[in-house]
């Protein structure tokens, strides 16, 4: 931009780089850091770099991890015979927000996307099947995605592991708590109706 020393405006195509920052969040944020205390833009920087550095992914689940092994897959009071199964480690966290979850996961890293070119040796499928080979697991929770990609996955997975004689389950997906159903969309509606469980 006119006006903005190059370094500045070098900084501000970096942030629109981040996921759901446009061009104003960027300079807001850019601003932010030019009139913030040079030791906390230097603090933010080197958090950056550790997490860059310092942050891999487990051996077993692939979930996030310091170490070879994640806290998760380390901890003794899981349920070690039921693995929830999810696309990426952002969703793992989201379900251990819920706090109600208490078994493993298993992350594919992805999602089978066709048109994306990623197909189910693109994602973590073969380290699951040797879990399974390996671990005394009972059952499978699929938890990926409603979208068309999300739902090519779970029908490639429940074929894929019906033989093997295991629970196999689905997340249910509908009206949100709270939610009113006069104003839920027609698909959200219909995912409901078909995720509806005997009471």
């Amino acid at each position: 931009m006119a006006g903005n020393p190059k370094i500045f405006d070098e900084l501000i195509a970096k942030l629109i780089k981040l996921p759901g920052i446009g061009r104003r969040s960027a300079e807001r944020i850019a601003f932010y850091l030019m009139h913030s205390p040079f030791q906390e833009a230097k603090e933010l920087s080197e958090a950056i770099f550790k997490v860059r550095q310092g942050i891999n992914f487990c051996r077993i689940c692939n979930n996030f991890s310091e170490g070879e092994i994640c806290s998760i897959c380390n901890d003794t009071t899981r349920e070690k015979s039921i693995v929830c199964v999810v696309e990426e480690p952002k969703d793992l966290l989201a379900i251990e927000k819920a706090g109600t979850f208490k078994g493993l996961y298993h992350v594919l890293m992805g999602s089978i996307a066709p048109l994306e070119g990623r197909g189910p040796d693109d994602l973590k499928i073969k380290d699951l099947i040797s879990r399974i080979k390996n671990q005394e697991i009972k059952e499978i929770i699929i938890a990926t995605d409603s979208d068309m990609e999300g739902e090519t996955t779970a029908l490639y997975l429940t074929k894929l592991l019906k033989p093997t004689g295991l629970k196999i389950t689905r997340i249910g997906f509908g009206l949100p708590v709270g939610g009113s159903v006069e104003y839920t969309d027609a698909s959200t509606l219909a995912k409901a109706l078909e995720s509806r469980r005997e009471i």
